[in-house]
Parts: structure tokens; C-alpha cells; sequence
């Protein structure tokens, strides 16, 4: 009962924000950003894919659609991970659109996410088990390797002459999230090591905290494209000439 309530508490709270986010980006101009906009419909389509299944093993704890969810989420979250990694990797190639050196830099922070994207799936794919069992490992790696670029990104940001306050925010929001997901997969690893009577509190408490962490991560991406930072052409002043008397 306590984990249909926090479901239907997290559809309540991440889906107005997820649209409110998109509506964010596309007055901007998706042709701006086509990465974000991207991610947001890819991951706003997934939790819709999702729903049904995941709605079906909280009601009725069946293993056989436990197992099928189990299926579909991380297959899901293969194609999600991924794309997060090439978006992180294209707001440092914006963030060093100024630098000397960027197109040396560029080149390297793209053939290494490739190869470590390559080389983390050489490790973990196992022919002779179900992908479930090699795809979380898989996508675990990615999704550090993003984080570890992402504080790349906000070290790079930070030491900026010229502050581009809206890529600030979109490197904090994801930030926020990968942090968030880390310390809620520890908290729920945590659960295990606890007793029959916290356990399920405690894993709970991790779900939950996860799920606040993308809250915040989408709040701070609909503050960052609330407003327009194109510049506007200015008015010009009105040439005022003295009188001849």
C-alpha cells in the first residue's frame, strides 16, 4: 500500500513538471537545443511506456509481470542512459565553444565517451544470461561516466570569464539528479543490511528520495528556459538636436 501511494505521489509531481519543462524548451526554440528537447520527450514517452507495467507490479506483485517490467525498464533505460551521455557530452561542447583548445578537446571527450560507451559493454554483455543481467551494469557505467563529464562541464563552467548562467543551470539540475540517483540506490542497497522490520522502510525512504531528486533536477530545468536569454535588439535613442535661434 505504501509503495502504490508513493507511486501515484511521484506520477503526481514528475509528469507536470516533465510538461512544464518541454513547454519551457519549445518556446525557446527546439532547433536551440534539439538534445534537450530530445531527452525530455524520450524520458516523458518512457515513463508513459512504462506506467502500465509498473502499475501492474505494485498492485498485484505478480512475478511473472514483476519480471516483465524488470524487462522493459532496463531496456528503456539502456537507450535513456545513452542519450544522457551524448547530451552532457553536447553542453560541453557548447560550454567550450570559446576555448583555444576546443576543438581538441572536443574530439577527445567524444572518442572517449565512445570508448569507454564500447569498452563497458565489451565487459558486462554476456550471451549466455539475459540482457536484464548485463544491462544494469552496463547503463551504471554510463551513467557515471556522465556524471564524471558533467562535473567536468561545472568545473569549466565555474572557472568561465564570461558566465552562461543558463548552461549553469542545466549542468546543476543534472548534477542534482545523478547525485540524487547515487545516494538513493545506496540507500536502498543500504536496506538490505537492516533488519525485517526497517527494511522496507528504509528502501522505501530511498525510492522516495530519488524521486524528490528528479523533481528538483526538472524544477531547476523549467527555471533555466522560463525566460528567453536571445538578446534583443534595443531601441535606439532618439537623436535630439538644439534649436537654432
Amino acid at each position: 500500500m505504501d509503495l502504490l501511494i508513493i507511486q501515484i505521489g511521484s506520477y503526481l509531481l514528475w509528469f507536470p513538471l516533465q510538461i512544464l519543462a518541454m513547454a519551457a524548451v519549445v518556446r525557446c526554440g527546439i532547433r536551440r537545443y534539439p538534445l534537450i528537447i530530445l531527452y525530455l520527450v524520450a524520458t516523458f514517452l518512457a515513463a508513459v511506456a512504462q506506467m502500465p507495467a509498473a502499475w501492474t507490479s505494485v498492485v498485484s506483485h505478480q512475478r511473472v509481470q514483476t519480471e516483465w517490467y524488470r524487462r522493459l525498464h532496463y531496456s528503456i533505460d539502456g537507450v535513456i542512459y545513452v542519450l544522457v551521455l551524448v547530451l552532457v557530452i553536447s553542453l560541453v561542447y557548447r560550454a567550450s565553444a570559446r576555448l583555444g583548445s576546443r576543438h581538441l578537446l572536443r574530439f577527445g571527450l567524444i572518442l572517449a565517451g565512445l570508448l569507454f560507451i564500447g569498452i563497458s559493454f565489451a565487459i558486462h554483455y554476456d550471451s549466455k544470461v539475459a540482457y536484464v543481467y548485463w544491462m544494469k551494469p552496463w547503463t551504471r557505467d554510463m551513467n557515471f561516466c556522465a556524471a564524471v563529464l558533467d562535473l567536468a562541464l561545472w568545473m569549466l563552467l565555474l572557472v568561465s570569464r564570461e558566465k552562461d548562467h543558463r548552461l549553469l543551470l542545466l549542468t546543476g539540475g543534472i548534477g542534482i539528479m545523478f547525485a540524487g540517483e547515487a545516494i538513493a540506490e545506496a540507500i536502498k542497497s543500504m536496506a538490505m543490511h537492516f533488519g525485517r522490520k526497517w527494511a522496507r522502510d528504509v528502501f522505501l525512504g530511498g525510492h522516495v528520495f530519488g524521486i524528490l531528486a528528479d523533481a528538483v533536477f526538472l524544477y531547476i530545468w523549467w527555471q533555466a528556459f522560463r525566460k528567453d536569454d536571445t538578446p534583443r535588439p534595443g531601441l535606439k535613442a532618439p537623436v535630439v538636436t538644439a534649436a537654432r535661434l
